[in-house]
This record gives structure tokens, C-alpha cells and sequence, in this order.
């Protein structure tokens, strides 16, 4: 089944940016609308949050209101990778980040399953 592969975390001081990428070995992305997810310190697995989405094509792309201004989604359908460009990172962004691939951007029926994903820390 469909799992997708997150990379980039890492800890980094407020103010400053990370690139998150998203890989799937074995498909092709380019059939799927893909979206970020955040699991933030002390919430649960099911209050995870979808933050950024883009379309197959990449025409369309959603943000949260907490990440609008600060985040940019991107893909590369030709290197098969979804990126997220996070600058400004503030301390309230520490979390796990997931990619996952919806039905639709917006849609809370997501294909394939839960990889690991990618700590990002924001600490001075």
C-alpha cells in the first residue's frame, strides 16, 4: 500500500527555515493530491493536523491559518517529491510532520498508512 517517506527535520532556533521533503518509493506521486500533517507534543494520534496541501498538478495548494505566510508546499512531479519550505519557524511549530496523500486536498480519507515522520524542534 501507499506509504510516503518524510525527511528533513531537524532542530532548529525560532526565526529560522527547514525544508521538508516527501518521497514514495515505488509510486508515483503524481496521481495524488499530498498533504502535511503535524502531530504537535501532547496530543494525540487522532488530533494530528493537516496544515498544507497541494493538487497532482500543483495548481491548487491549501494552508492552515497558522502556517499561511510562513509555509510554501511545492512538488517536483519529475523528481517524484512533495516539498514544505518552512521559514519563520516559531517554537509552537515543534512537532512531528507527516505527508499523506487525501483523496482530495481537504478530504479526511487518506490513502496508505502512517510512515514515521519528521521531527521538527524550534528552541532557543
Amino acid at each position: 500500500q501507499l506509504q510516503l517517506v518524510e525527511s528533513g527535520g531537524g532542530l532548529v532556533q525560532p526565526g529560522e527555515s527547514l525544508r521538508l521533503s516527501c518521497a514514495a518509493p515505488g509510486f508515483d506521486l503524481n496521481y495524488y493530491d499530498i498533504g502535511w500533517y503535524r502531530q504537535t507534543p501532547g496530543k494525540e494520534r487522532e488530533e494530528r493536523e493537516g496544515i498544507s496541501c497541494i493538487s497532482k498538478s500543483g495548481d491548487t495548494t491549501t494552508y492552515a491559518d497558522s502556517v499561511k505566510g510562513r509555509f510554501t508546499i511545492s512538488r517536483d512531479n519529475a523528481k517524484n517529491v512533495v516539498y514544505l519550505q518552512m521559514n519563520n519557524l516559531k517554537p509552537e511549530d515543534t512537532a512531528v510532520y507527516y505527508c499523506r496523500a487525501p483523496a482530495v486536498c481537504g478530504s479526511s480519507i487518506l490513502f496508505g498508512s502512517w510512515a514515521q515522520g519528521t521531527q521538527v524542534t524550534v528552541s532557543s
